[in-house]
């Protein structure tokens, strides 16, 4: 392993072990109700797995999150190409977009209530919110940042509208949507827990309302 690679590894394994030791350290200034300390967490743990809940739960979760954000995918990015290519598009909608998006999916709560009931359908569509905006403006401002020259020299050789958006207008734009991806993923983790406490029967979100409700907080 290189020495770089094995200097890398120590300071992570450090600050886990700083970490660690603040932790021990304020777990003992509060009750196990309050704070609980690593052990009882890994007694905890180990608790849920031989039970086979944890498992269950994150497997559900995880099937929530694949749904919304599978959601999110098909209709952001188609969306979000069109508006990055149409300017008369992205004039009519981007007021709406602007006004909706600073939104926090929490505050949706309500509303997805009414809308949805209770169960799986309002955790997906918290989760959906979270996800959608990010892929959508990143894929507008990949498809609107791609540099003027490329689609000179496609229009030099003559490239049809279909070809050019396929072949120059795509590949440019790609990173740009990818890394609005990659966001979407982490906002939408953030919202999963919060959107299955949402009167939710399963999953981690619920697994940690059902725990606080019996003060385990371990």
């Amino acid at each position: 392993m290189p020495r770089a690679r094995i200097s890398q590894l120590s300071l992570a394994l450090v600050g886990l072990a700083a970490l660690l030791g603040v932790w021990l350290l304020l777990a003992t200034r509060y009750t196990v109700e309050q704070l609980p300390g690593p052990l009882q967490v890994a007694r905890a743990w180990l608790e849920l797995l031989r039970e086979g809940g944890l498992l269950a739960h994150i497997r559900i979760s995880l099937a929530r999150f694949g749904a919304a954000y599978a959601l999110a995918l098909l209709t952001a990015l188609p969306l979000g190409l069109v508006l990055g290519w149409s300017t008369r598009g992205l004039q009519a909608l981007n007021p709406a977009i602007q006004v909706l998006r600073p939104i926090s999916p929490i505050a949706w709560f309500p509303l997805a209530v009414l809308w949805f009931g209770v169960g799986n359908a309002p955790a997906v569509f918290i989760i959906f919110l979270s996800a959608f905006f990010p892929m959508l403006l990143a894929t507008v401002s990949g498809v609107r940042d791609v540099p003027p020259g490329y689609l000179r020299v496609a229009a030099n050789f003559g490239t049809r509208r279909l070809r050019l958006f396929r072949s120059v207008i795509l590949p440019a734009a790609f990173p740009t949507i990818v890394v609005g991806m990659r966001i979407a993923v982490g906002t939408a983790w953030i919202h999963l827990v919060a959107g299955e406490m949402l009167g939710a029967q399963t999953g981690l979100g619920f697994l940690i309302v059902d725990a606080r409700n019996f003060l385990r907080t371990d």
